[in-house]
């Protein structure tokens, strides 16, 4: 008897109730990671390393960077596209001239990093023109008398336009 109720009620066992899916929250997770997604693209494609001992000042401009050679100065150390071209601490030779308003170091690495692009340009008709950009990540606690330095020295070196990289602020 009990074989026979198990198999008269076997059909009935197997069906479930469906279940109502409520996806509003999932949607919901999905507009969000959207506006993130939105809001923290670059598209200018430049991504710029920032030395540890450099504090960058804040800034309320919009203005994205443009591609370039990017000179990178803490109080203590020069950089040209990540590699050190001046130790303050320990510098080695003759480092300025023009009257101390030229330094030597930054100039040729910047005349080198020109010359290399006018060779790529004149060797590949795709290749990106010679733009004549800096970007400067500069510290906040920089002197200015070292900022017209070094803005001297690119504008003797060929850059003609300067772009400062700062800390953007969130509206």
């Amino acid at each position: 008897m009990r074989l026979n109720r198990s198999i008269r009620n076997r059909g009935r066992r197997g069906k479930k109730a469906l279940i109502d899916l409520d996806i509003t929250s999932l949607l919901d997770i999905l507009v969000i990671m959207l506006v993130f997604l939105l809001k923290s693209y670059n598209s200018t494609g430049i991504v710029l390393n920032v030395p540890k001992d450099i504090t960058l000042p804040s800034s309320n401009s919009q203005d994205l960077n443009t591609s370039g050679v990017v000179v990178q100065v803490s109080p203590t150390t020069i950089w040209v596209d990540d590699q050190v071209v001046l130790n303050k601490e320990e510098p080695k030779g003759r480092v300025y001239d023009y009257g101390g308003r030229r330094i030597i170091p930054l100039f040729n690495e910047l005349v080198n990093k020109k010359n290399l692009v006018k060779r790529v340009e004149k060797t590949s008709p795709e290749a990106q023109k010679f733009s004549g950009v800096v970007n400067l990540i500069v510290d906040k606690t920089i002197k200015y008398s070292e900022v017209k330095k070094i803005l001297f020295t690119a504008a003797e070196a060929g850059y003609k336009s300067y772009k400062f990289v700062v800390l953007g602020q969130e509206n």
